[in-house]
């Protein structure tokens, strides 16, 4: 019976809310076509036997090829695949062109990359409003260390963890009673970056270069040939200020060479910045081990929120680079 009074659109933005998982579903026609489909209406059922579900709306144009199908696949999409989930989700175009495919049980299709996949047969459909729901046997499946790709509100997110409780960084039971705490934003950013900085600075240090040296090493690595005044336009958002005693430092330690106004990396320098950006690398490899590559992931995608919000318009260091 119609209930009238429920607003769909409301109930479709209340149901949003609803956090959940991005997956691809597969399976081929009667004529051996792939077909596939975006889906975030998978869950589990049941463990013993193993039955997941999943529904589709009946005016898909793929019903014919679901309901006739005996098998058909699901592809829990990892962070990284938002385009492949997009052109799922759209119409009229070859869904797998240029895609690499797994063989599976059937001749399903089975898509690569991917933070889990199950490899399904259907063992019952029912009808579901206006959808048909496809409950299916688990009879194989594979997951990789990869962090999921989600979908909430009507947009795409990414997950991280949360400690089961909450996290302090202060050791003392009560915090002050004043705006300035360890919660502020600026604090810490602040306390991360420069703490991120420390480990690195060791290895600065054993050959005399300081932070401000490896700001223009890195700067020089991407845009080479270029003058002061454009160096310091790419580090103006750090605080910084890149002097000509600082060149002049890196003139004589045989990393840069000054041609005229500007200033380009020798060998030696550009070595010195490989190892460098390395080395930062190392560390963040470090922390992905840590934290975990979805909380690392979500926190990139935060700063560059907050970094695009900021930003008072600093040129592009990547644009036109070397």
């Amino acid at each position: 019976m119609k209930q009238s009074h429920i607003d769909p659109k409301a109930l479709r933005n209340a149901l949003g809310t609803f956090t959940t998982g991005v997956t691809i579903i597969t399976t081929r026609d009667g004529e051996g076509h792939a077909v596939g489909l975006t889906a975030n209406s998978f869950n589990s059922v049941s463990l013993d036997p193993p039955l997941v579900l999943w529904s589709l709306a009946k005016t898909a144009m793929s019903v014919p090829a679901f309901t006739e199908s005996t098998h058909w696949n699901v592809h829990v999409l990892a962070a990284d695949q938002q385009s492949l989930s997009n052109r799922f989700a759209s119409k009229g175009e070859d869904k797998f062109a240029g895609l690499e495919l797994d063989n599976g049980v059937s001749d399903a299709p089975l898509i690569k990359q991917c933070t889990a996949r199950f490899q399904c047969r259907t063992a019952f459909t029912y009808d579901g409003g206006d959808h048909i729901i496809f409950i299916g046997e688990v009879i194989a499946f594979d997951q990789q260390d990869l962090p999921p790709l989600a979908f909430q509100s009507g947009q795409y997110a990414v997950t991280a963890k949360k400690p089961w409780q909450e996290l302090k960084l202060s050791s003392a039971s009560e915090a002050l009673e004043c705006s300035y705490s360890e919660d502020l934003l600026g604090y810490l950013l602040g306390r991360a970056h420069f703490q991120m900085l420390g480990k690195l600075q060791k290895t600065l240090s054993a050959e005399s270069m300081t932070a401000i040296h490896f700001f223009v090493l890195s700067v020089l690595t991407i845009q080479e040939d270029i003058s002061l005044e454009q160096i310091n336009a790419h580090v103006d958002y750090a605080g910084q200020e890149i002097t000509s005693e600082h060149m002049a430092e890196l003139v004589s330690l045989g990393a840069v060479k000054q041609d005229s106004e500007r200033y380009v990396l020798t060998e030696k320098g550009h070595k010195a910045a490989l190892l460098h950006i390395s080395e930062a690398k190392v560390i963040e490899e470090e922390l992905i081990a840590e934290l975990g590559e979805g909380d690392v992931k979500a926190l990139k995608v935060i700063l560059k929120r907050l970094i695009q919000h900021t930003d008072p318009g600093l040129p592009d260091l990547w644009a036109n680079a070397s």
